[in-house]
């Protein structure tokens, strides 16, 4: 039996979502270094801020990291041992390189916290967004994509994230999403809704935020990974730092192939795939993916001490 771990992003978080952990002194521990090293009391905002600050770009990015790694950190101190292959979806990649030792924790935290400042300034307030397309095929959405940005001088929509089959997201100039999601209406979509973010991620869009990366990340000590990992812009797992930060920078104007990374993994063998972190957003995503790989979720301390016992390896 193998196993994969997957490291959620945003769109996992939620005021509360460390409650479940109790019992672990190693989740609360992982939060008092993170704020210690962003100089902010994460704990707090996770345990009792509102669920509009949680949600700020700049909060989420360095508490869903924070997060994934207080549940590693768990998963190997009640006798887990290492997945066969990782990865992450969006900031979940960062998550997945601290796991495999490819970055400090203290460098990944400064990274997306950057991460989150240089994709805010990316894009004035107002301009861009994000929408949710569901029941068409990825070919007709990269097609209105096409269409639309083809029919515009200045204005531009691409798919962001291919989540699931008949689950894509579209990023873009607010005024082209709209006009996508008319048009995924038209061509029979189920749904076509725009959702609650003002940051178009992983999208040309990102282009200043991408060159901002490649500044920071020429600062930033990187080492081969331990455990390979399928990096979002490519599908392939690489060893040389320089090619991983390549990829980090790639991701932000790039869509997240998440249906053809959880495939890669299922071609590798695995048997199950377990979300790292809090929520279970992954799990119900790579279910439709392939329904024959087995889904489990630390998403409290009982589901992790059921997962060490279940997975360990004989």
């Amino acid at each position: 039996m193998t196993f994969s771990f997957v490291f959620p992003g945003q769109g996992s978080q939620s005021v509360g979502m460390m409650n479940g952990y109790a019992g672990l002194p190693v989740i609360q521990e992982t939060f008092s270094e993170a704020s210690d090293i962003l100089e902010q009391d994460l704990w707090s905002l996770v345990s009792n801020g509102t669920a509009d600050d949680l949600n700020l770009t700049v909060n989420t990015q360095p508490i869903m990291l924070t997060a994934g790694i207080a549940v590693y950190r768990a998963w190997m101190d009640l006798g887990g041992t290492k997945p066969a292959i990782i990865a992450g979806h969006s900031l979940g990649e960062y998550t997945a390189l601290v796991a495999a030792g490819a970055l400090s924790f203290a460098d990944a935290l400064a990274l997306v916290r950057y991460r989150a400042q240089a994709m805010q300034q990316a894009v004035p307030e107002g301009t861009g967004g994000m929408a949710a397309i569901l029941g068409l095929d990825d070919a007709i959405i990269e097609t209105i994509c096409r269409d639309i940005t083809a029919q515009s001088n200045s204005e531009s929509l691409e798919p962001a994230n291919f989540n699931a089959p008949g689950q894509v997201v579209i990023a873009g100039h607010k005024n082209a999403i709209q006009q996508g999601i008319e048009l995924a209406k038209t061509k029979g979509a189920k749904r076509a809704i725009m959702l609650p973010m003002s940051i178009p991620s992983h999208c040309s869009l990102m282009k200043p935020a991408a060159e901002q990366m490649k500044q920071q990340l020429e600062k930033v000590p990187l080492h081969a990974p331990d455990l390979p990992i399928l990096h979002n812009a490519d599908v392939k797992s690489h060893t040389n730092p320089a090619t991983i930060k390549d990829r980090l920078v790639q991701q932000l104007v790039s869509p997240v192939r998440w249906v053809d990374t959880i495939r890669a993994i299922a071609a590798t063998g695995v048997t199950h795939v377990v979300e790292c972190g809090p929520g279970k957003v992954l799990a119900g995503l790579n279910k439709r993916i392939d329904q024959n790989l087995q889904q489990l979720s630390l998403a409290d301390s009982e589901a992790i001490t059921q997962a060490v016992n279940q997975l360990k390896v004989n």
